[in-house]
């Protein structure tokens, strides 16, 4: 069975949402700790993130959060930040504090694989996404995530499968790791294409709109989801 991954930013109400999600069907659940200046982000997250620092949602009501969620839930819960929360935090800090809270892995945007310069030359024949994502392999304990199937104005039917499917390729060549698809995902439609070459899904934007309509709201948009990934096929070779 395919994973669906579904983002959220912490806040007051987040508890009650992530239970809601998970009722529909939510194998993971992502937390968003609200940042000023998250570079990785779309404006609708964006936005999320700043009404949550306007509640007083800093790191440490953020934990709070996630230990919230994780007495209501046993599914994977996944904090994600930026780098410069946990430096003023302390890294080792904070590592704890959400161990402590239930976060079963953690995901750091802007976080460098390396400390190797980004402009350094790749090696013969191996292109700096390939070195990128072997060096990102090496490090990770649990998935790689990869750019959304779909351009944001390409309204075809599975509009950006083909590009998705040859990056998923590449990948698959480097890792045994599950590959899951993010950013753009947002429809039925998108999620069953996504699906049909990636190990799961990851709706972030989409999720965040929809939970400001209620646990209810949010509960059926990702029933609708559920249903799409599960009835994906593989796409042949």
């Amino acid at each position: 069975m395919k994973t669906l991954a579904i983002y959220l930013m912490c806040g007051p109400e987040t508890p009650e949402l992530a239970e809601a999600a998970v009722e529909g069907g939510a194998d993971i659940v992502e937390l968003g700790f609200p940042f000023s200046d998250p570079l990785a982000d779309g404006p609708v997250i964006r936005r999320a993130g700043e009404r949550a620092l306007a509640q007083g949602m800093r790191t440490a009501a953020c934990l709070d959060c996630l230990a919230a969620t994780r007495r209501r839930l046993g599914v994977p819960l996944i904090p994600m930040t930026y780098a410069s929360l946990l430096e003023a935090y302390g890294y080792e800090r904070f590592a704890a504090a959400a161990i402590d809270a239930g976060a079963t892995s953690l995901i750091v945007a802007d976080l460098p694989v390396d400390a190797e310069p980004a402009h350094s030359p790749c090696p013969a024949g191996r292109p700096d996404l390939d070195r990128r994502a072997d060096r990102a392999r090496s490090r990770t304990d649990g998935r790689l995530a990869l750019p959304g199937h779909r351009h944001r104005h390409d309204r075809r039917p599975n509009g950006g499968l083909p590009a998705l499917r040859g990056l998923v390729e590449r990948a698959r060549s480097l890792t045994d790791l599950p590959l899951y698809a993010g950013f753009g995902i947002s429809t039925p439609a998108d999620a069953a294409a996504a699906a049909e070459v990636a190990d799961g899904i990851v709706v972030g934007s989409r999720a965040v709109e929809v939970a400001t309509d209620g646990p209810a709201a949010l509960r059926d948009y990702v029933s609708t989801l559920r249903e799409a990934v599960d009835s994906a096929s593989p796409v042949n070779s």
